[in-house]
């Protein structure tokens, strides 16, 4: 470590506090990276600010230095955008974790970046009302993480992404400024809504240090049905039927691949006891006798046409629970195979078609390779999983993969879909970005980059290059 980088350690501890500069070898390995597994994790400190004052200060500092910010969250993303392998500060959040502030009657609470998704939802519960964006992260993914890509998850068709619960934020920019963005407002319609900036950027263009997030009322006794499906394309006109009768709050697809790991792994029971090639999750508000009935009816309905061949209902919550687990645990569950991840999307119409051209071309590519899928059909959005063999090195099985990787891309960009429906981009999409934004958009990307950050310190390298 030279002596110029010692310098900018001790005016780092001035800012933070000693104890809050770290540079031991298990700190640097812990905040350097994230949920991916196929990049070198180097980073030179670890940095913990407390306020808002002090990630200014840290960021003046790197722009005075010129030394490179990395910041980290939760540090479960799957793209690589948290990851520091260059030599970078890791700016973590992990302090900067209270609830500042809450308004029931603007149903709004104030937070720092570093309140985990799980306490927030925690929160609402407790205020009787709700925080609906939830995923298998939300134990451990923070706020800001959530906001800097933009996160889905299970709730999307009926409660949107983490975008449409953004009432307010203030902002780092790349050279320091504080930006207060919209302030709580419902309608502000005074030019450029900086929020919409930030929110997916990755932080590349800034580090939020405080987040207003709107809160919904809570649903009333959310039930479960688990359908199985031997055709994929029949999945649109079940979708379609239950979504014509009831207001559905999740629409989930997974294999039946997928089920067996999650049965093996965890000792859970199948749902019922056939088997069929997928399984479509459906939850929805049972608000009334006449909303199990119209669902009852759905079933059946759906049954006579073919659509389906099983099924299973919940009659209490434990229950709908255990059937969430049947699709929320996989993630989980596959991780120890060192999967490959692909985070796609089309238009929920071009879903089942889009899913048999992608399975075909990857069975082919990978004949040895075990395939897993799931997702959240119900907005289109599908996760394709390759599962690395247990006598196959890591750096030759992501190769491989990637190998692939633009003829997968080159079916989503003919069905006008996006490489990355809900992990970014950071390193991991960065190379296929040109299948989901065209030339002049990525242009216009840099451009905004060099206005909000223009010595390049924040987050560089991820997204897009500059």
């Amino acid at each position: 470590m030279n002596s110029e980088f010692q310098q900018s350690l001790a005016a780092l501890a001035e800012i933070v506090g000693e104890e809050w500069v770290k540079t031991d070898a298990e700190a640097l390995q812990t905040y350097g990276k994230d949920w991916t597994k196929a990049y070198e994790v180097a980073p030179t400190a670890i940095v913990l600010p407390k306020t808002a004052e002090q990630v200014q200060a840290i960021v003046r500092l790197a722009n005075a230095q010129q030394f490179a910010i990395v910041p980290s969250g939760g540090r479960t993303g799957l793209s690589g955008g948290a990851v520091a392998s260059n030599g970078e500060v890791v700016l973590a959040f992990d302090r900067m974790n209270e609830i500042l502030d809450f308004n029931a009657a603007d149903r709004q609470v104030v937070c720092q970046p570093g309140v985990v998704t799980e306490q927030l939802q925690q929160f609402a519960e407790q205020q009787g009302l709700f925080y609906p964006v939830d995923f298998a992260s939300s134990g451990s993914s923070q706020l800001g993480g959530n906001v800097a890509t933009n996160a889905g998850g299970i709730k999307v068709i009926r409660y949107g992404m983490t975008r449409n619960w953004v009432a307010g934020m203030k902002v780092v920019t790349g050279t320091g400024e504080l930006l207060d963005c919209n302030k709580g407002l419902a309608k502000n319609a005074t030019g450029y809504d900086f929020r919409h900036l930030f929110i997916g950027s990755e932080g590349t263009l800034g580090l939020v240090v405080e987040l207003t997030m709107t809160l919904a009322s809570q649903p009333h006794d959310p039930t479960v049905l688990v359908l199985g499906i031997d055709n994929m394309a029949d999945t649109m006109p079940v979708l379609q039927s239950f979504q014509s009768k009831l207001e559905l709050t999740a629409f989930e697809f997974f294999s039946e691949k997928a089920l067996t790991h999650v049965i093996a792994e965890k000792g859970l029971p199948r749902p019922f006891e056939s088997q069929t090639d997928y399984y479509a999750l459906i939850e929805f508000e049972n608000r009334s006798e006449q909303d199990m009935e119209t669902a009852m009816a759905l079933f059946e309905h759906c049954l006579e046409q073919g659509w389906i061949s099983d099924g299973t209902i919940s009659q209490s919550l434990g229950q709908a629970q255990n059937l969430w687990r049947l699709r929320e645990d996989i993630s989980e569950t596959i991780s120890r195979f060192t999967p490959y991840k692909n985070d796609i999307s089309v238009k929920v119409s071009h879903v089942p078609e889009f899913l048999d051209e992608v399975d075909a071309l990857v069975s082919e590519a990978y004949p040895d390779f075990e395939i897993i899928w799931f997702g959240h059909i119900g907005d289109g959005n599908v996760h394709l999983n390759i599962l690395k063999p247990e006598a196959l090195a890591k750096e030759e099985f992501f190769a491989k993969c990637g190998t692939v990787s633009d003829l997968v891309f080159e079916v989503v960009q003919r069905h006008g879909g996006s490489v990355s429906a809900e992990h970014g981009v950071g390193l991991l999409k960065k190379p296929y970005l040109q299948y989901a934004r065209s030339e002049t958009e990525i242009e216009y990307m840099k451009a905004i980059k060099k206005v909000f950050d223009p010595h390049n310190i924040l987050n560089p390298g991820k997204l897009i290059d500059v």
